[in-house]
């Protein structure tokens, strides 16, 4: 007896199967993208030199080139095996940036949504992530701002948690944050990078703690390597994901730097100031769920100078005040999720 409403059944789910494959593999990542100003005077920022008559003549063109460069980078890494989800960004002068960035020819094509904080920063540079809404929906967001003890004056950048669901099975916790620099030297400035890990920390708990084997995820440019006190300390990170317990964080970016690798050069030698922090649930996840695969930097040829006192270094913005037309001054890192 033949079953024709069975039979066009079967081959509508398997037409499905066809156009929605399964989804295995997820890259998270992030990038410093060293100062995306616009060209428009904003007085509640400290945007002076980023505009048309200002120190870098931050007219239209230069802007511009800043867009296509970034785009060229962040396209790169949306073909990565498993596509990219999230790219938490950080110098960004404000929202419409992010939109304009993600409006360029190149990133076009990949629909990526924005999840922007407008910070207090001094400097008026904010965090934010590109998303891509077809793989991740939000849940909710949250704003923590950095208090360093006994110095109300200080502000720098909050730090900017969103809550989703990647691929409709996974509720992932992402924090991206940009801790305060080493400007002043390294034990005046020091305070309020300690201030800023120890807020980190606090963060992981309040999820980890609603949320046994939560999978978090901690991003940045963290100013700071994988083996500062800020980070082993304040943030309590391990170092060996084989001993994890279920509130522990690991920092794959450790075994990188350990291995002479890093995103920022100074002085002719190279730092892991961009940091990807993840939890132990993400590390020993149940199968069928994802999970930490791997850790990564994103490095082309072209996103290095090639002559001059820079030589090997990112191929940046500005370099000395000058004018360079590079890319950033930090290189993009990222981690791979795999079921």
């Amino acid at each position: 007896m033949r079953r024709p409403f069975l039979t066009i059944l079967m081959t509508v789910f398997v037409l499905c199967a066809m156009a929605q494959p399964a989804r295995n593999k997820a890259v998270i990542g992030f990038y410093n993208v060293e100062n995306l100003f616009d060209t428009i005077d904003d007085p509640l920022k400290n945007d002076e030199q980023f505009l048309p008559n200002g120190d870098y003549r931050w007219g239209s063109d230069r802007y511009n080139a800043k867009l296509a460069s970034l785009s060229k980078v962040i396209s790169e890494m949306a073909q990565l095996d498993g596509g990219l989800v999230v790219l938490g960004v950080s110098e960004i002068e404000n929202e419409q940036v992010m939109l304009d960035l993600a409006a360029t020819e190149l990133l076009k094509p990949y629909h990526l949504s924005v999840c922007h904080h407008e910070s207090p920063d001094r400097r008026g540079v904010d965090v934010a992530f590109f998303y891509d809404a077809s793989r991740f929906k939000i849940l909710s967001t949250k704003a923590f701002p950095t208090i360093v003890p006994n110095t109300p004056d200080f502000i720098t950048r909050d730090q900017w948690l969103m809550t989703g669901i990647l691929d409709g099975t996974d509720t992932l916790d992402i924090v991206v944050n940009h801790w305060p620099s080493k400007s002043g030297g390294e034990k005046r400035s020091l305070p309020g990078r300690l201030a800023a890990g120890e807020l980190g920390r606090k963060i992981a708990d309040s999820v980890l703690n609603s949320r046994p084997n939560a999978k978090f995820i901690y991003m940045g440019d963290l100013n700071d390597n994988p083996t500062s006190k800020c980070i082993i300390q304040e943030m309590n990170t391990k170092t060996k994901p084989e001993k994890l317990t279920s509130t522990d964080l690991y920092n794959p970016m450790w075994k990188l730097f350990r291995d002479g690798i890093g995103s920022y050069a100074y002085r002719d030698s190279w730092e892991m100031l961009d940091n990807i922090i993840i939890s132990a649930g993400l590390v020993n996840a149940e199968p069928g769920t994802y999970r930490f695969r791997s850790a990564h930097i994103f490095r082309k040829d072209y996103m290095f100078t090639k002559t001059g006192s820079y030589m090997d270094y990112p191929y940046r913005t500005f370099a000395g005040g000058n004018y360079q037309g590079g890319y950033s001054d930090h290189l993009p890192v990222y981690i791979v999720l795999t079921k």
